[in-house]
This record gives structure tokens, C-alpha cells and sequence, in this order.
């Protein structure tokens, strides 16, 4: 039960100024009492990686609206109108990132590589400042790693190892983050000991949890 901490623990790993991981797609599958401490703790100035900014009620939406994030990277924010307003205002900093490409880039991150190579984005505003590389006559981008200080992320099924079963796409980004952050937290929608899950089905090993809170769906 040593990777077991309550909520107020977990948020104490994350300060102002973080860069934090959130699973979610459209907050299916986002820890929504993890983010509901975030913003009652009131940490700010944070980076947020995520595939979406949720919606104003639900998700990381909620800690859009309380304006804790300085930027964000995602895929897309165009079902939280007070995140594209932010960025029109120019209060928060907004980076688009196609979906491939951030998967990947979080993907490079927890194997240990120093980058993908993508044509994705060629021609457009994704390329700008970055560096192209050709490979046997064919352009690329090179898109560096993204990193966390944490990642916060949600599985229906936990065991006290860390080890983590999702439940149809709740799984989206949450796999991937678990191992490109310094420290990886996770609420259990449901928490059993060590040896009740079928090995068959875990999809995240333990090895890259290292806090587990009970937090239900």
C-alpha cells in the first residue's frame, strides 16, 4: 500500500510554475478529482500537456476557467470558448500541436528518444522554428520530446502495485504519459490488492506509477 496517498498528498507534489500531463480526451478518461484539488489548491503558472482543454464544467476546463495555466500544449481547445479567449487575450499561451505528432513527442519522452522525424506540418505554422532533416530525399520535421514534472492520470482498475487497467478509450493519452513524467499519479476508479487483476488485461505496469489515490469514477 506504499504507492497509496490521499488527494491533498498528491497535489502537494505539483508547485506553481509545474509542467503537468493530464490524460483525457475531451475529459473522458481525465482524473476529475485530481483536477478538482488542483484548482481548489489554487497552484498557478502552471504548463498543461493535454490532448484538449475539456469543457468549461469538466476536465482541465475547470482550471482553465480559474486561470492557473501560463500555456498550454493540445491537440485542439475548441470546446472550451474561454481557452481560445486566453489566447486571443493573450493571457494564455496557446501551442497546437497535431494529435500524431503530440502522442509522439510524449512517447519520445518516456523511451528515452531524442525526438521523431514527421512530415506533418510541412508548409504550415507547425514548422516554424523548427529544424527539418532530410532522410533519403524526403523532408521531415524534427519534434522534440515533451517532458513533466507530473502527469496525473486516471484508470478504472488499479491495483496496490500501480498497475493500471482502462476502460475502453478512457485509456487515450493516459498510457503514454505514464512514463514521460518525474512523478506519474493516478486515480483508481477502483483500487485492489497486488495479484487481483488479470495480468492479461494490464495495459500500464506499475513500474511507471508512483502514486495511486482512490478517487472512483
Amino acid at each position: 500500500m506504499a504507492k497509496v496517498i490521499s488527494i491533498q498528498e498528491a497535489i502537494s507534489f505539483i508547485k506553481d510554475g509545474d509542467t503537468i500531463m493530464v490524460g483525457g480526451f475531451m475529459a473522458n478518461g481525465t482524473p476529475e478529482q485530481l483536477v478538482d484539488a488542483l484548482v481548489e489548491a489554487g497552484i498557478k503558472d502552471l504548463t498543461l500537456v493535454c490532448n484538449d482543454t475539456g469543457l468549461p464544467d469538466k476536465g482541465v476546463g475547470k482550471l482553465v476557467m480559474h486561470k492557473q495555466f501560463k500555456k498550454i500544449i493540445a491537440t485542439h481547445v475548441g470546446l472550451n470558448k474561454e481557452t481560445g479567449r486566453q489566447m486571443a487575450a493573450g493571457e494564455t499561451e496557446v501551442v497546437l500541436v497535431p494529435q500524431g505528432t503530440l502522442v509522439e513527442r510524449i512517447r519520445a519522452a518516456g523511451y528515452g528518444l531524442g525526438g521523431i522525424l514527421t512530415p506533418t506540418g510541412l508548409g504550415t505554422l507547425v514548422e516554424e522554428g523548427k529544424e527539418k532533416i532530410t532522410v533519403d530525399g524526403k523532408e521531415y520535421l524534427l519534434e522534440k520530446p515533451l517532458f513533466a514534472d507530473v502527469a496525473l492520470l486516471y484508470a478504472a482498475r488499479v491495483d496496490t502495485a500501480g498497475n493500471l487497467v482502462y476502460k475502453g478509450s478512457q485509456n487515450n493519452f493516459n498510457n503514454v504519459m505514464a512514463s514521460a513524467a518525474k512523478v506519474t499519479i493516478v486515480q483508481a476508479g477502483e483500487l485492489v490488492e497486488a495479484g487481483e487483476l488479470d495480468p492479461n488485461t494490464v495495459v500500464t505496469p506499475g513500474v511507471f506509477v508512483n502514486y495511486i489515490v482512490e478517487g472512483g469514477v
